[in-house]
């Protein structure tokens, strides 16, 4: 997997991957939105709010998952020194953040029905807020430096010192008495959700992580092409 560190490799693999993902994750979304919306039954509790769980639930679980990626990718550029993933580790930022606010946004309009009020300070709803804060202040201390390799190490160790969080959003309903409801697809053998509303479901987490596979190319790429130029230049005026 080292030789995909190499700026080149990647440019080469991305160019090649970028089209198949985009396309598949307008695919899953048309899918999942179709069957969400027109083939899914109401909740017998929630009635029509329950819909709101086909967007809710994915981008909770791509927040998490881009954390994890973030993490993954700043434990090797510390390692390794590679700078690819340290481009990858930036570009992940923003795209986790998005994912995270969706995830609180979504999860306001779904509980306010539910629960009678838009937050409750309980153990799954915090952690996620302190996932949002992880992901800005990663943000924040990367540009923080004059010096971009100080603010990328920087920022690296928060992202590595974050990652506790991720298994505290995880088990925090197991682990503390929250309003949130427990895990439905724990069991993938008996899953606790009707296949009428798994199917959209899981076509719309498919069709998110594409979309995180897409902007991430997409992100990554721009930031490769802005350092060519900003080379390019330097040379240019030495």
């Amino acid at each position: 997997m080292h030789k995909f560190a190499n700026p080149a490799q990647f440019t080469k693999l991305a160019t090649r991957v970028l089209p198949w993902t985009s396309s598949f994750a307008a695919v899953c979304f048309l899918f999942g939105l179709y069957f969400g919306i027109f083939d899914s039954p109401a909740d017998y509790q929630q009635g029509e709010t329950v819909r709101i769980m086909y967007v809710h639930v994915p981008a909770a679980w791509m927040s998490l998952f881009t954390y994890s990626l973030m993490a993954a990718a700043s434990a090797s550029f510390l390692i390794w020194k590679h700078s690819l993933a340290d481009i990858a580790a930036r570009s992940l930022a923003p795209i986790g953040a998005a994912f995270t606010a969706i995830t609180l946004i979504t999860g306001a309009l779904w509980g306010q029905p539910m629960w009678g009020t838009w937050w409750v300070w309980d153990a799954r709803l915090t952690s996620v807020l302190v996932l949002f804060f992880l992901y800005l202040g990663y943000m924040a201390l990367v540009n923080a430096f004059d010096d971009p390799e100080k603010g990328s190490k920087a920022a690296a160790v928060l992202a590595l010192i974050g990652f506790v969080n991720v298994p505290i959003i995880k088990f925090s309903v197991d682990w503390w008495n929250t309003l949130h409801q427990p895990a439905s697809l724990s069991r993938l053998d008996a899953p606790a959700i009707d296949i009428s509303m798994l199917t959209p479901l899981l076509l719309m987490a498919l069709g998110f992580k594409l979309l995180l596979i897409s902007i991430l190319i997409i992100k990554m790429r721009t930031i490769l092409i802005e350092k060519r130029i900003e080379a390019k230049q330097l040379l240019k005026s030495g």
